[in-house]
């Protein structure tokens, strides 16, 4: 399964949905496209990472309690109480250690070690990763599940880690499944290309708009009906306090005509009677639709039904751009609704 809007773009829009960090493509993606999407992950990882390393590795200083034979820091008089009475030796001490076994090199040996259980076609691609665990094998290797992966706060020192820790990141929260059928197991790498797509709309736009996350993105709304039978979660929600201003939908699906489907619509004049709005927006993925922009007046109740469409064949910043067209469009919207 390959993405249609190929890799290195499929690997800017997913690191940006996570942070709203812009990938340095030119350097990392210097690959052929036929490459598959695990192959070409383990290419730009071992190119951010070189870039990474070279300044040498990041280190940083972790709490350390241990039992010594010599004062190291600090004693921990209660430990010492509580676990050896009446023997002075081992001390129970607490000391700050000046270590490579930190956070953001543990996060890229994870990832290193995902992608190396893979059956990489590229020779390069699994040197990279030996060259990866070879540099940091003296960091502590620890499993991140893909829904509790920690993020690594950027900051002037650790700038230079910025690109490996996105894909790192990224390699480690999106995709990877495994299967087994007795004693034959088969891994690989896997995108949700809906949840990405989701993702990226809602950070963009977020960034766009100037909001937070509490008052921008997914969020359950009131039922539809009044005795609370019909549930609605809408992908993009805007709140004013204790009032929504805008609610959207966004969708990477095929399109079968020049329109919006008739249920996506239906869905958003839902979403817009539930929170008496005055309007909503569905925003695609241009290359699934050939629709484009449209604006949809409803009979009778007059709510505008907006669909914007996003061309993701094109480089981040351009997609960044139209990101900027259809946020000027929910503004509006948003300011129907002030008026409502």
């Amino acid at each position: 399964i390959e993405p249609k809007i190929g890799i290195p773009r499929l690997l800017s829009l997913a690191c940006y949905a996570m942070s709203a960090y812009r990938l340095q493509e030119r350097r990392l993606f210097d690959f052929e496209e036929r490459e598959s999407l695990p192959d070409a992950l383990a290419l730009a990882l071992g190119a951010a990472a070189r870039r990474a390393f070279s300044r040498g590795l990041l280190h940083g200083y972790i709490a350390v309690e241990e039992a010594l034979n010599t004062v190291r820091g600090r004693i921990r008089f209660d430990e010492q109480i509580r676990r050896r009475f009446a023997v002075p030796i081992p001390v129970e001490v607490g000391y700050d250690e000046f270590t490579d076994d930190i956070l953001a090199n543990q996060l890229v040996k994870a990832a290193a070690r995902r992608l190396s259980l893979m059956r990489l076609r590229s020779g390069q691609g699994r040197r990279n990763l030996g060259w990866i665990a070879g540099t940091l094998e003296n960091v502590s290797f620890k499993e991140f599940p893909p829904n509790n992966v920690p993020e690594v706060k950027i900051d002037r020192l650790n700038q230079h880690y910025a690109d490996v820790l996105a894909l790192s990141c990224l390699i480690l929260r999106h995709g990877y499944f495994e299967s087994g059928r007795g004693k034959i197991r088969a891994s690989g790498f896997l995108m949700n290309m809906n949840d990405v797509f989701q993702e990226f709309v809602t950070v963009a736009l977020r960034e766009e708009l100037g909001l937070t996350g509490r008052t921008f993105g997914e969020s359950p709304i009131d039922t539809l009906d009044v005795e609370s039978h019909i549930s609605l979660r809408p992908d993009l929600v805007w709140r004013e306090g204790s009032r929504c201003v805008f609610v959207g939908d966004a969708k990477y699906k095929k399109i079968e005509g020049q329109r919006a489907p008739n249920a996506d619509l239906y869905q958003l004049l839902a979403y817009t009677t539930a929170l008496d709005l005055p309007g909503g927006m569905l925003i695609y993925a241009k290359d699934e639709s050939e629709g484009g922009s449209a604006t949809y007046t409803v009979r009778h109740s007059g709510k505008q039904l907006e669909v914007a469409a996003l061309d993701l064949d094109q480089d981040l910043d351009a997609v960044l751009a139209d990101v900027g067209t259809v946020a000027k469009k929910i503004r509006k919207l948003r300011d129907g609704a002030r008026l409502n």
